[in-house]
């Protein structure tokens, strides 16, 4: 379990569809990205775009994206997660409030 080191907030929050929620920002920045610059590429080089040089190199970063921008994906996702559902004492799988034994310990 991740937590921060000033504030011990558990950094993956134990409800179901976390993993789901940051798989799917991740997908899409990637996606994003990807029809940014194929378009922008397009735009640039008219009307002779080098379709090869698009479709390997689209299939690269298609590959390579996803893997490299997944850790920021997943802090994204949480900062958007505890704008919506900010973390509260009463919920100790979101403040870091157990202890390594698993059983809830007194917040200070």
């Amino acid at each position: 379990m991740t937590q921060c080191p000033q504030c011990g907030l558990v950094f993956e929050r134990g409800e179901q569809g976390y993993i789901v929620g940051a798989y799917m920002f991740n997908i899409v920045v990637a996606e994003l990205l990807f029809a940014l610059l194929f378009v922008g590429i397009v735009l640039l080089t008219w009307p002779t775009p080098p379709w090869t040089m698009l479709t390997y190199g689209g299939a690269l970063l298609m590959v390579l994206l996803p893997i490299v921008f997944y850790p920021f994906s997943r802090t994204l996702f949480l900062a958007f997660d505890l704008m919506f559902r900010p973390a509260r004492e009463e919920m100790p799988e979101a403040t870091g409030s157990r202890d390594v034994s698993g059983r809830n310990r007194k917040l200070t």
